[in-house]
């Protein structure tokens, strides 16, 4: 272990292996999820509860999972312009990093049961298959975050999923319909939760690109052919701010083409700090501006999130 590692204390290496600055993403979802079925009157405690902590044990199951595969692949360098990886940078020991990503999995399973009794056949599908991907991401024969496809593995499920699932387990758990449902009942997944689930997704991402830009140069030497390595520094930029952008495109849809109040543009108030992030990300590429500029994005996500859920909310509640 070097010099700097043993100076790390071990609640400090754990917390850096939880990767905080990227939570928001398992969070963020799901608040949009509850506002939006505040909003439509099927806001349901126990099942958003659980969709909250199923998402954060998923989020942090994953960046163990990453941290670990990464680092037995030789694509993680202690020397890494990044966030340290605790495996690679020799802070935690190999096997205890992947019991603690076998454990938390776990937890989110068992979190898990309550969700698919509610939810039934929909929820364990999307519970299982969300494993599944947070260990293929860097595990198994072909890593598919090594190939580009990390971006819609994160749009996907740390977006569109989180969010419909979230809004889907409350609308069908105050249906008549019994436990474990076979299939989604009609009106529990509206086109308003998936139209509200892509903002999530848009900010979501983006923090994933931030992360594969400021990458670009020791994921290509090590092999690694994410999404940002194939298209570069500048389109991956473009596809940063295309991602950002469409987080203030939804709201203005839904403010336009439905029935939903002004209140539903709250997340315009956050502009000024994508706007300042954005810059950043479009003109860095050093780790000492784009760690602070991945940090911020996920506080654009969670600070978009709440102010999206509070103005889908508000409408119900006063």
């Amino acid at each position: 272990m070097s010099t700097a590692a043993a100076d790390v204390s071990k609640t400090r290496a754990w917390l850096m292996a939880a990767r905080p600055q990227t939570l928001p993403a398992g969070t963020a979802p799901v608040i949009v999820g509850v506002g939006l079925a505040v909003h439509d009157g099927v806001f349901t405690l126990l099942p958003a509860a659980g969709a909250l902590i199923g998402a954060l044990l998923i989020q942090i199951a994953t960046n163990f999972a990453n941290d670990y595969f990464d680092a037995m692949k030789g694509t993680d360098e202690p020397d890494r312009e990044g966030f340290t990886r605790v495996t690679a940078g020799g802070l935690i020991p190999p096997r205890q990093v992947k019991a603690a990503m076998a454990g938390t999995y776990t937890l989110a399973l068992v979190v898990g049961l309550y969700l698919v009794a509610v939810g039934g056949v929909p929820i364990l599908v999307i519970g299982l298959s969300s494993i599944l991907a947070g260990l293929l991401y860097t595990g198994g024969p072909y890593p598919y975050g090594y190939y580009g496809l990390g971006d819609l593995f994160v749009f996907v499920y740390f977006g569109m999923i989180a969010v419909t699932g979230t809004y889907y387990v409350q609308a069908v758990a105050t249906l008549d319909v019994g436990l474990f449902p076979a299939w989604i009942p009609p009106g529990t997944v509206p086109t308003d939760a998936v139209l509200a689930s892509v903002a999530a997704a848009g900010l979501s991402t983006a923090i994933l690109v931030v992360n594969n830009i400021r990458d670009i140069e020791s994921d290509r030497e090590a092999g690694k052919r994410t999404l940002a390595v194939i298209l570069g520094y500048r389109w991956s930029r473009v596809e940063y701010a295309v991602l950002v952008a469409l987080a203030y495109v939804v709201p203005i849809a839904l403010w336009h083409l439905t029935q939903f109040s002004p209140f539903v543009l709250l997340p315009l108030l956050s502009l000024p700090l994508a706007i300042s992030v954005t810059r950043t990300v479009t003109t860095e590429r050093s780790g000492e501006a784009l760690n602070p500029a991945l940090e911020r994005t996920g506080k654009l996500m969670a600070i978009h999130a709440l102010l999206f859920a509070v103005g889908l909310a508000v409408p119900t509640v006063i």
